[in-house]
């Protein structure tokens, strides 16, 4: 798979081999910017792949991102 606005390849996270490290300061600002909007508790103590799932899911709930 290919991402539409960039044409990169698209690894699924469960593939990434950092995916199991601690998220990133980014990915923890952005996941409590978007679970705050969704009218959630911020999730904690994700990694990196956990992450980024947490994320999608908010951002198909919340209408942000793709």
């Amino acid at each position: 798979m290919a991402d539409v606005t960039t044409g990169n390849p698209v690894k699924d996270p469960d593939d990434w081999s950092t995916g199991d490290e601690p998220a990133t300061g980014a990915q923890e600002s952005y996941l409590h910017t978007l679970a705050t909007e969704a009218g959630e508790p911020a999730p904690e103590g994700l990694t990196k792949a956990e992450a980024s799932r947490k994320i999608d899911d908010l951002q198909e709930r919340t209408g942000r991102g793709r």
